[in-house]
């Protein structure tokens, strides 16, 4: 069945970046919503999840799309609106979308594509399998198109093979190869989430420090578009790499495709393609 609710915000600090609103906090407040959403669709009072084997499972994503995005169009003390649909899109996957309406207008819309996961090993976030929820395992009368969309491209990028359909030209070898890639220790105090999984919000965060770090500009492009994919999770300690595959800037505008490789095994967890503009007078 499916799930819907809408939600007024006033933009202050905490929902502001530089560029208008910030998208790191719309990815979290869409990924609470879409969390808030699964307990209702469950009949949960609150997402608390235990799996068919007594495990502790939680819905973790594997794509968020961000598309149609006008953050910088919102700024202080601007009246906005977060309204959002939950279906159930296979087993034990759901699907939602949020759409970001000021004024009238729609300013982005964020899809995201979950799965019930659970530790095999506890502490251990290199054990992740899925969690089986035999209720959840009724046949899904139609999936959305987005979010076949979404997984098909995710198996795409994962196999190293690409599509123009995502914006960005195909990939050719950049120079310096993983010498160029830019690494980062996460912090457990503000990259990891409550469950201690390295929030899916800062592979976002990530991958605009290292273009920050990379491009060296006076002014940083505001986001039209991005695709985040994810394949893994990492531990407390280890490092990661974003390591920029492809990119290309012209026409007023910034594109790339980044892989994350974890630090301990160079296995890669995650694909994140970005379309940002700069604006012109």
């Amino acid at each position: 069945m499916a799930q819907h609710s809408r939600d007024r915000y006033r933009a202050g600090m905490p929902q502001l970046a530089r560029n208008g609103l910030s998208e790191n906090w719309l990815l979290k407040e869409c990924g609470d919503r879409h969390w808030n959403a699964l307990a209702a669709a469950t009949g949960r009072a609150v997402p608390d999840f235990v799996d068919d084997d007594g495990e502790r499972a939680y819905a973790a994503f594997t794509a968020v799309s961000v598309r149609d995005a006008r953050l910088d169009r919102i700024g202080e003390n601007d009246l906005f609106e977060i309204d959002t649909s939950l279906v159930r899109s296979g087993a034990a996957r759901h699907f939602s979308e949020h759409w970001l309406l000021a004024g009238g207008a729609l300013h982005a819309r964020v899809s995201m594509c979950s799965a019930f996961v659970r530790r095999r090993e506890a502490g251990n976030n290199q054990s992740v399998v899925r969690a089986r929820f035999a209720a959840l395992d009724a046949p899904v009368a139609a999936t959305p198109d987005d979010a076949l969309a979404l997984a098909r491209f995710g198996k795409l990028l994962r196999a190293g093979q690409w599509s123009d359909e995502l914006g960005v030209a195909r990939p050719l070898p950049l120079d310096g190869g993983d010498d160029a890639a830019v690494r980062f220790e996460p912090c457990p105090n503000s990259d990891f989430n409550g469950a201690d999984f390295l929030y899916f919000a800062s592979f976002q965060a990530f991958v605009d420090r290292a273009e920050w770090a990379a491009r060296r500009v006076a002014e940083a492009p505001a986001l039209a578009r991005r695709d985040l994919f994810y394949h893994g999770n990492l531990n407390v300690g280890d490092t990661l790499a974003v390591r920029t595959v492809a990119q290309r800037a012209d026409g007023g505008e910034l594109a790339h495709w980044c892989e994350i490789l974890r630090g301990s095994d160079r296995e890669k967890i995650a694909d994140v393609v970005t379309v940002k503009r700069w604006e012109r007078p």
